[in-house]
């Protein structure tokens, strides 16, 4: 065999820069998509936001205005000569200024000829807020924004602790007590296995099963009521021993708790009468006392961040149509920085005439490329609207079965880029604010023919527990039979999935006596 040269054509599908960009931002959230821009502001130079050319210009002919208005105190015979040699020599300038730079500026087409990686030209690096940058760099550190974390159960009760008098020895036991509860504010260990721990690091004076349990009653008397509990039993009655003596029906839901939690878990009302020998109507009153009382004490004080959603997507009704626009509130106005952009000279070949060059390239692919997102977001949002006008007008139970390709055939694009779409975008409607993905749903056929959105079958089921008689609550196959009578073919397992998935506890567990 002998070395040969081939020549061979072929076509192979690459990703653009530019589209690269383009897909990237299509799947961004707004929170993201904010840092996105104001990273770009920051290290590109050609891009401005439109307030703030509003603000330059505003600042320019203020500064004008005080320029001509000092001139204006001269003496007339050298204002005079001074503004013809100024107007002379500005004249010159100008006209040189604008053949060189502003005219070449115009000449600079759309797309540049970038001979660099994507990497080189497209900085991913994220934005560093203005609150986290040192005090050099023109921020104020904001140490309690950065390192502030929300209070744990674990941090209150030391606290507390710390408050309290107590020997050495009893501060030890309790920190150790303190360790062994959980975030719902009950021991993870037992009291057996507290003491051996804490006895085999102390051999000279040996530990008593008594001390650990009196130090245990006093963190039992620690704030959330209930905290540092072994079980459920002991949460309640701990909760229930803090109450005032005279506090109604308090004797008599401590008996059903000591002895019939069980019969209380399982809701065997009968026979939790029969042996508590109490009365329908005094039952309603225990249970009424119980049911104010917290089985997780824990979940009171914790880290409870709260999560803001910024809708991308406004829809209202005006005139009896529904009218789509997206938020402006999302992203601020971009446009090139005119100063910068007349600086550049198409014939030069300069370090900084090149690095102009490429940033005002780079100002352009991201502008170009928000605007298409806002468009495909536009018209996605608009043929979800047209597709679910039933549910804007009548709830939940009206939603119609639709699927991605449905939109993606509407606006003629493909069905992953539907998805970056609908992912971690919301509406914000007169019902509520709903995430796009909220809107597609399989569906489930009907006795007539048709289809009914497994969203609205989601929200029947809703609707007829919610209306159950308490005291006979719908089993799941109760529920698909009266489905079956309104033309809904569903079967019982998927009325159970449902339900499950909206976090609906079964029939045995929804029996109420109050």
């Amino acid at each position: 065999m002998k070395a040969s040269l081939q020549l061979k054509m072929g076509q192979q599908l690459t990703m653009t820069p530019q589209l690269q960009q383009a897909i990237r931002l299509l799947q961004l959230s707004t929170l993201d998509l904010q840092q996105e821009i104001q990273q770009q502001l920051e290290s590109n130079p050609m891009l401005e936001t439109a307030e703030e050319a509003e603000t330059e210009a505003d600042g320019s002919a203020e500064a004008t205005d005080n320029t001509d208005s000092s001139n204006g105190d001269n003496e007339e015979g050298s204002e005079s000569r001074n503004s013809d040699e100024a107007g002379d020599a500005s004249s010159g300038e100008a006209e040189s200024w604008d053949n060189e730079n502003w005219q070449d500026n115009s000449e600079i087409p759309d797309s540049l000829p970038v001979d660099t990686a994507w990497d080189d030209v497209y900085q991913t690096a994220p934005a560093t807020p203005a609150a986290s940058r040192p005090e050099d760099e023109g921020g104020e550190t904001d140490f309690e924004s950065r390192n502030s974390r929300g209070e744990t159960l674990q941090d209150h009760l030391l606290w507390q602790l710390n408050l309290t008098p107590m020997s050495e020895r009893d501060r030890v036991i309790a920190h150790a007590l303190v360790d062994a509860i959980d975030d719902a504010g009950y021991l993870t260990q037992s009291l057996e296995e507290i003491h051996q721990g804490l006895s085999a690091s102390d051999d000279d004076d040996p530990l008593e099963m008594d001390e650990v349990e009196a130090v245990l009653h006093r963190l039992q008397h620690f704030d959330p009521p209930g905290v540092a509990a072994k079980d459920l039993r002991d949460c309640l009655l701990i909760q229930l021993n803090q109450l005032p003596a005279d506090t109604p029906w308090l004797k008599q839901a401590r008996l059903v708790i000591s002895h019939y939690i069980q019969l209380l878990g399982s809701r065997d009302y009968r026979q939790l009468m029969r042996r508590s020998r109490l009365s329908e109507a005094q039952l309603k009153e225990v249970l009424g006392l119980i049911q104010s009382l917290t089985p997780r004490p824990g979940d009171a004080i914790g880290e409870d961040e709260t999560e803001y959603v910024v809708p991308d997507v406004i829809v209202s009704r005006q005139q009896g149509r529904w009218k789509i626009e997206l938020n402006p509130e999302i992203a601020p106005r971009l446009q090139v920085n005119s100063l910068y952009a007349s600086l550049i000279r198409q014939s030069d070949s300069s370090k900084d005439n090149t690095y102009l060059r490429d940033q005002l390239q780079e100002a352009k692919w991201f502008i170009k490329s928000l605007q298409s997102r806002n468009e495909t977001l536009l018209k996605v949002a608009s043929q979800i609207v047209d597709h679910q006008q039933r549910f804007f007008e009548e709830g939940e139970e009206a939603m119609q079965p639709l699927i991605l390709s449905e939109i993606a055939q509407a606006v003629d694009m493909h069905e992953s880029t539907i998805s970056r779409v609908t992912t971690q975008k919301y509406m914000h409607t007169p019902r509520g604010i709903y995430e796009l993905k909220y809107f597609f749903s399989s569906h489930v056929s009907t006795d007539e023919g048709g289809e009914c959105s497994s969203t609205a079958i989601r929200a029947m089921i809703r609707k007829l527990i919610n209306e159950e008689e308490s005291r006979k609550p719908l089993s799941d196959n109760r529920i698909a039979t009266i489905l079956s009578d309104q033309g809904i073919n569903v079967a019982r397992r998927t009325v159970a999935k449902y339900r499950e998935a909206m976090h609906i506890p079964p029939s045995n567990e929804r029996k109420r006596l109050v």
